[in-house]
Protein backbone atom coordinates (compact mmCIF):
# COMPACT_ATOMS: atom_id res chain seq x y z
CA UNK A 1 0.00 0.00 0.00
CA UNK A 2 2.82 2.41 0.90
CA UNK A 3 4.54 1.80 -2.44
CA UNK A 4 1.25 2.42 -4.29
CA UNK A 5 0.77 5.74 -2.54
CA UNK A 6 4.35 6.74 -3.37
CA UNK A 7 3.74 5.94 -7.04
CA UNK A 8 0.50 7.96 -7.07
CA UNK A 9 2.28 10.90 -5.45
CA UNK A 10 5.09 10.76 -8.01
CA UNK A 11 2.70 10.56 -10.97
CA UNK A 12 0.74 13.55 -9.68
CA UNK A 13 3.90 15.61 -9.32
CA UNK A 14 5.31 15.09 -12.83
CA UNK A 15 5.68 18.78 -13.56
CA UNK A 16 6.80 20.30 -16.83
CA UNK A 17 10.50 20.56 -17.65
CA UNK A 18 10.12 24.17 -18.85
CA UNK A 19 12.02 26.88 -16.98
CA UNK A 20 10.37 28.80 -14.17
CA UNK A 21 12.88 31.63 -14.54
CA UNK A 22 14.58 33.09 -17.60
CA UNK A 23 17.34 35.42 -16.52
CA UNK A 24 21.03 36.09 -16.55
CA UNK A 25 23.38 33.46 -15.18
CA UNK A 26 24.90 34.13 -11.79
CA UNK A 27 26.98 32.43 -9.11
CA UNK A 28 23.84 30.48 -8.10
CA UNK A 29 21.92 30.19 -11.42
CA UNK A 30 23.25 28.38 -14.48
CA UNK A 31 20.53 29.61 -16.85
CA UNK A 32 18.35 26.59 -16.12
CA UNK A 33 18.58 25.69 -12.44
CA UNK A 34 19.50 27.36 -9.17
CA UNK A 35 22.17 25.92 -6.89
CA UNK A 36 24.11 26.60 -3.72
CA UNK A 37 27.53 27.77 -4.92
CA UNK A 38 29.30 26.29 -1.87
CA UNK A 39 27.62 23.02 -0.83
CA UNK A 40 25.22 21.47 -3.34
CA UNK A 41 22.36 19.09 -2.59
CA UNK A 42 23.40 15.53 -3.48
CA UNK A 43 20.20 13.52 -2.90
CA UNK A 44 18.30 12.48 -6.00
CA UNK A 45 15.12 10.68 -7.05
CA UNK A 46 16.62 7.29 -6.21
CA UNK A 47 17.60 8.50 -2.74
CA UNK A 48 13.99 9.54 -2.25
CA UNK A 49 12.73 6.13 -3.34
CA UNK A 50 15.19 4.40 -0.99
CA UNK A 51 13.90 6.48 1.91
CA UNK A 52 10.27 5.81 1.01
CA UNK A 53 10.83 2.06 0.86
CA UNK A 54 12.90 1.84 4.05
CA UNK A 55 11.29 4.60 6.12
CA UNK A 56 10.51 3.99 9.78
CA UNK A 57 6.86 3.63 10.75
CA UNK A 58 5.74 6.05 13.46
CA UNK A 59 2.28 6.64 14.85
CA UNK A 60 0.66 10.04 14.63
CA UNK A 61 -2.84 10.92 15.86
CA UNK A 62 -5.49 11.50 13.22
CA UNK A 63 -6.51 14.80 14.75
CA UNK A 64 -5.50 17.10 17.62
CA UNK A 65 -7.74 19.91 18.84
CA UNK A 66 -6.45 23.47 18.86
CA UNK A 67 -6.58 24.49 22.51
CA UNK A 68 -7.42 28.10 21.70
CA UNK A 69 -7.62 29.88 18.37
CA UNK A 70 -5.94 33.26 18.15
CA UNK A 71 -8.05 36.27 17.22
CA UNK A 72 -5.41 38.84 16.33
CA UNK A 73 -5.92 42.62 16.42
CA UNK A 74 -6.33 44.46 13.13
CA UNK A 75 -2.95 46.18 13.46
CA UNK A 76 -0.02 46.62 15.85
CA UNK A 77 1.90 49.89 16.10
CA UNK A 78 4.87 51.49 17.83
CA UNK A 79 7.73 49.26 18.91
CA UNK A 80 5.49 46.22 19.33
CA UNK A 81 6.04 42.98 17.43
CA UNK A 82 3.25 40.40 17.77
CA UNK A 83 3.76 36.92 16.27
CA UNK A 84 1.01 34.31 16.06
CA UNK A 85 1.75 30.64 15.40
CA UNK A 86 -0.75 29.52 12.76
CA UNK A 87 1.05 26.19 12.40
CA UNK A 88 4.03 24.53 10.71
CA UNK A 89 5.90 27.62 9.43
CA UNK A 90 2.86 29.84 8.91
CA UNK A 91 3.16 32.89 11.16
CA UNK A 92 1.23 36.13 11.31
CA UNK A 93 3.74 38.89 12.03
CA UNK A 94 2.23 42.20 13.11
CA UNK A 95 4.35 45.32 13.49
CA UNK A 96 4.50 48.91 12.23
CA UNK A 97 0.84 48.76 11.19
CA UNK A 98 1.58 45.90 8.79
CA UNK A 99 0.29 42.32 8.75
CA UNK A 100 2.72 39.83 7.20
CA UNK A 101 2.02 36.13 6.60
CA UNK A 102 4.87 33.65 6.11
CA UNK A 103 4.49 30.52 3.95
CA UNK A 104 0.70 30.48 4.43
CA UNK A 105 -0.90 27.02 4.42
CA UNK A 106 -4.55 26.60 5.40
CA UNK A 107 -5.10 23.49 3.26
CA UNK A 108 -5.70 20.04 4.72
CA UNK A 109 -2.85 18.44 2.77
CA UNK A 110 0.64 19.52 1.72
CA UNK A 111 0.45 17.57 -1.52
CA UNK A 112 -0.33 17.79 -5.25
CA UNK A 113 -3.15 15.28 -4.64
CA UNK A 114 -6.25 16.05 -2.59
CA UNK A 115 -6.54 12.54 -1.13
CA UNK A 116 -2.87 11.42 -0.80
CA UNK A 117 0.12 13.00 0.86
CA UNK A 118 0.94 14.65 4.20
CA UNK A 119 -2.26 15.61 6.02
CA UNK A 120 -2.35 18.15 8.80
CA UNK A 121 -3.33 16.75 12.19
CA UNK A 122 -4.17 20.11 13.78
CA UNK A 123 -6.18 22.98 12.31
CA UNK A 124 -4.56 26.37 11.63
CA UNK A 125 -4.30 28.44 14.80
CA UNK A 126 -6.16 31.38 13.23
CA UNK A 127 -9.40 30.73 11.42
CA UNK A 128 -9.10 32.12 7.90
CA UNK A 129 -12.05 34.48 8.34
CA UNK A 130 -10.46 35.86 11.52
CA UNK A 131 -7.35 37.08 9.74
CA UNK A 132 -6.84 40.85 9.83
CA UNK A 133 -6.23 42.61 6.50
CA UNK A 134 -3.08 41.02 5.10
CA UNK A 135 -0.54 43.43 3.59
CA UNK A 136 2.32 41.10 2.67
CA UNK A 137 2.63 37.38 1.96
CA UNK A 138 6.12 35.89 1.96
CA UNK A 139 6.72 32.49 0.32
CA UNK A 140 10.20 31.09 1.01
CA UNK A 141 10.24 28.31 -1.59
CA UNK A 142 8.03 25.98 -3.61
CA UNK A 143 7.65 22.79 -1.54
CA UNK A 144 4.00 21.95 -0.97
CA UNK A 145 4.12 22.60 2.78
CA UNK A 146 5.30 26.16 2.03
CA UNK A 147 3.73 27.17 -1.29
CA UNK A 148 0.03 26.31 -1.03
CA UNK A 149 -1.82 27.44 -4.15
CA UNK A 150 -5.32 27.13 -2.68
CA UNK A 151 -4.42 29.37 0.25
CA UNK A 152 -2.73 31.90 -2.02
CA UNK A 153 -5.85 32.08 -4.19
CA UNK A 154 -8.02 32.71 -1.13
CA UNK A 155 -5.69 35.36 0.25
CA UNK A 156 -5.52 37.13 -3.10
CA UNK A 157 -9.31 37.09 -3.52
CA UNK A 158 -9.95 38.52 -0.06
CA UNK A 159 -6.93 40.70 0.78
CA UNK A 160 -4.96 41.49 -2.42
CA UNK A 161 -1.65 41.46 -0.52
CA UNK A 162 1.79 42.02 -1.95
CA UNK A 163 3.00 38.47 -2.61
CA UNK A 164 6.78 38.33 -2.44
CA UNK A 165 8.88 35.26 -3.21
CA UNK A 166 12.25 34.19 -4.64
CA UNK A 167 12.78 33.93 -8.40
CA UNK A 168 10.73 31.38 -10.32
CA UNK A 169 7.97 30.86 -7.79
CA UNK A 170 5.93 33.57 -9.52
CA UNK A 171 5.78 31.35 -12.61
CA UNK A 172 4.37 28.47 -10.54
CA UNK A 173 1.63 30.67 -9.05
CA UNK A 174 0.79 32.19 -12.44
CA UNK A 175 0.44 28.71 -13.94
CA UNK A 176 -2.62 28.34 -11.70
CA UNK A 177 -3.96 31.91 -11.92
CA UNK A 178 -2.37 34.62 -14.08
CA UNK A 179 -4.40 37.36 -12.39
CA UNK A 180 -2.58 36.97 -9.06
CA UNK A 181 0.13 39.62 -8.78
CA UNK A 182 3.44 38.20 -7.58
CA UNK A 183 6.81 39.92 -7.08
CA UNK A 184 9.89 37.71 -7.41
CA UNK A 185 13.39 38.60 -6.24
CA UNK A 186 16.92 37.28 -6.04
CA UNK A 187 19.32 36.74 -3.15
CA UNK A 188 20.64 40.11 -2.02
CA UNK A 189 17.57 42.06 -3.12
CA UNK A 190 15.92 44.64 -0.87
CA UNK A 191 12.20 45.46 -1.06
CA UNK A 192 10.71 48.58 0.52
CA UNK A 193 7.34 47.85 2.12
CA UNK A 194 6.89 51.14 3.97
CA UNK A 195 9.02 53.97 5.36
CA UNK A 196 9.70 51.80 8.41
CA UNK A 197 9.94 48.29 6.93
CA UNK A 198 12.20 46.66 4.34
CA UNK A 199 12.54 43.02 3.31
CA UNK A 200 15.87 41.40 2.48
CA UNK A 201 16.40 38.05 0.71
CA UNK A 202 19.50 36.05 1.58
CA UNK A 203 20.67 32.48 0.90
CA UNK A 204 19.62 29.49 2.95
CA UNK A 205 20.81 25.91 2.53
CA UNK A 206 17.91 24.16 0.83
CA UNK A 207 16.54 23.10 -2.56
CA UNK A 208 13.26 23.22 -4.47
CA UNK A 209 10.88 21.03 -6.49
CA UNK A 210 7.19 20.40 -6.95
CA UNK A 211 7.66 17.44 -9.26
CA UNK A 212 10.20 14.96 -10.54
CA UNK A 213 11.64 17.10 -13.34
CA UNK A 214 11.61 20.65 -11.96
CA UNK A 215 14.24 20.33 -9.23
CA UNK A 216 15.90 23.66 -8.35
CA UNK A 217 14.15 25.56 -11.15
CA UNK A 218 12.82 28.01 -8.56
CA UNK A 219 14.91 29.77 -5.94
CA UNK A 220 14.63 29.54 -2.13
CA UNK A 221 15.61 32.23 0.39
CA UNK A 222 15.82 33.37 3.99
CA UNK A 223 13.97 36.54 4.93
CA UNK A 224 15.06 39.44 7.11
CA UNK A 225 12.37 41.98 7.94
CA UNK A 226 14.18 45.19 8.80
CA UNK A 227 12.03 47.49 10.95
CA UNK A 228 12.56 50.48 13.21
CA UNK A 229 11.34 48.21 16.04
CA UNK A 230 14.12 45.68 15.38
CA UNK A 231 15.07 43.04 12.83
CA UNK A 232 12.91 39.93 12.35
CA UNK A 233 14.33 36.74 10.84
CA UNK A 234 12.33 33.99 9.17
CA UNK A 235 13.52 30.66 7.76
CA UNK A 236 11.05 28.36 6.04
CA UNK A 237 13.45 25.43 5.65
CA UNK A 238 17.20 25.13 5.92
CA UNK A 239 19.93 22.73 6.81
CA UNK A 240 22.48 23.95 9.33
CA UNK A 241 25.48 23.88 6.98
CA UNK A 242 28.00 24.71 9.72
CA UNK A 243 26.00 27.87 10.37
CA UNK A 244 27.59 29.70 7.45
CA UNK A 245 24.49 31.58 6.29
CA UNK A 246 23.25 32.38 9.80
CA UNK A 247 26.63 33.81 10.76
CA UNK A 248 26.74 35.91 7.59
CA UNK A 249 23.24 37.30 8.18
CA UNK A 250 24.22 38.22 11.74
CA UNK A 251 27.27 40.01 10.36
CA UNK A 252 25.22 41.75 7.66
CA UNK A 253 22.19 42.83 9.67
CA UNK A 254 23.49 43.04 13.23
CA UNK A 255 21.23 42.10 16.09
CA UNK A 256 17.89 40.36 15.50
CA UNK A 257 15.03 40.99 17.89
CA UNK A 258 13.25 37.74 17.06
CA UNK A 259 13.73 34.74 14.76
CA UNK A 260 11.43 31.95 13.56
CA UNK A 261 13.54 28.85 12.98
CA UNK A 262 12.60 25.38 11.66
CA UNK A 263 13.65 22.24 13.53
CA UNK A 264 11.39 19.42 12.30
CA UNK A 265 11.25 16.81 9.53
CA UNK A 266 14.85 15.78 10.19
CA UNK A 267 14.84 11.94 10.19
CA UNK A 268 16.51 9.95 8.71
CA UNK A 269 19.57 12.18 9.01
CA UNK A 270 21.35 10.58 6.02
CA UNK A 271 18.57 11.94 3.79
CA UNK A 272 17.38 15.06 5.65
CA UNK A 273 20.53 16.62 7.08
CA UNK A 274 21.30 18.86 4.11
CA UNK A 275 17.84 20.42 3.97
CA UNK A 276 16.37 20.27 7.51
CA UNK A 277 17.71 21.13 10.95
CA UNK A 278 17.08 19.05 14.04
CA UNK A 279 16.62 20.70 17.48
CA UNK A 280 20.38 20.71 18.21
CA UNK A 281 21.03 22.39 14.85
CA UNK A 282 18.30 24.93 15.51
CA UNK A 283 19.88 25.89 18.84
CA UNK A 284 23.24 26.34 17.12
CA UNK A 285 21.64 28.57 14.48
CA UNK A 286 19.93 30.57 17.26
CA UNK A 287 23.36 31.14 18.81
CA UNK A 288 24.93 32.00 15.44
CA UNK A 289 22.32 34.74 15.05
CA UNK A 290 23.33 36.28 18.37
CA UNK A 291 20.71 34.49 20.53
CA UNK A 292 17.62 36.55 19.68
CA UNK A 293 14.22 35.51 20.97
CA UNK A 294 13.55 32.44 18.86
CA UNK A 295 10.31 30.65 18.00
CA UNK A 296 10.82 27.04 16.80
CA UNK A 297 8.73 25.84 13.85
CA UNK A 298 8.18 23.10 11.25
CA UNK A 299 7.07 20.27 13.59
CA UNK A 300 3.95 18.38 14.75
CA UNK A 301 1.52 19.69 12.10
CA UNK A 302 2.25 17.55 9.01
CA UNK A 303 3.81 14.08 9.18
CA UNK A 304 6.59 14.64 6.68
CA UNK A 305 9.40 12.36 7.84
CA UNK A 306 10.24 9.53 10.23
CA UNK A 307 10.06 11.14 13.66
CA UNK A 308 6.92 10.64 15.72
CA UNK A 309 4.69 13.49 16.80
CA UNK A 310 6.07 14.98 20.01
CA UNK A 311 9.62 13.65 19.50
CA UNK A 312 10.89 16.99 18.19
CA UNK A 313 9.72 18.96 21.22
CA UNK A 314 11.15 16.36 23.58
CA UNK A 315 14.50 16.54 21.79
CA UNK A 316 14.41 20.34 21.92
CA UNK A 317 13.71 20.45 25.65
CA UNK A 318 16.52 17.96 26.28
CA UNK A 319 18.92 20.07 24.22
CA UNK A 320 17.86 23.27 25.97
CA UNK A 321 18.45 21.64 29.36
CA UNK A 322 21.89 20.36 28.33
CA UNK A 323 22.94 23.77 27.10
CA UNK A 324 21.15 25.72 29.85
CA UNK A 325 19.11 27.75 27.34
CA UNK A 326 15.63 28.71 28.52
CA UNK A 327 14.59 32.32 28.41
CA UNK A 328 15.33 33.09 24.74
CA UNK A 329 13.62 30.12 23.03
CA UNK A 330 9.85 30.53 23.07
CA UNK A 331 7.80 27.43 22.27
CA UNK A 332 4.39 28.39 20.91
CA UNK A 333 1.51 25.98 20.57
CA UNK A 334 -0.63 26.31 17.46
CA UNK A 335 -2.97 29.23 18.15
CA UNK A 336 -0.66 30.92 20.64
CA UNK A 337 0.85 34.35 20.05
CA UNK A 338 3.91 36.11 21.40
CA UNK A 339 4.45 39.79 22.17
CA UNK A 340 8.18 39.97 21.56
CA UNK A 341 10.07 41.68 24.41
Amino acid sequence: MRQLLVILFIIASLNSCSNYHDGDMSDHFDGNRFFDPEVQYSNNFWSFLKWQITKKSTTWPNFVEVKKYDTPPKKVFGDKIRISNVGHVTFLIQTQGLNILTDPVWSKRASPISFVGPSRVIDPGIKFDDLPPIDVVWISHNHYDHLDINTIKKLWAKHKPRIITPLGNDTIIHSYDKKIQVESYDWGDEIKISDNVKLHLTPMQHWSARGVFDRNKALWAALTIETIAGNIYFIGDSGYGEGRYFKRDKEKFGQFRVAMMPMGAYEPRWFMQYAHMNPDDMIKSHQDLGSPYTIPSHYDVFKLTDEGRGETLTALKDAMQRQKINEKIKILEVGQYYDVP
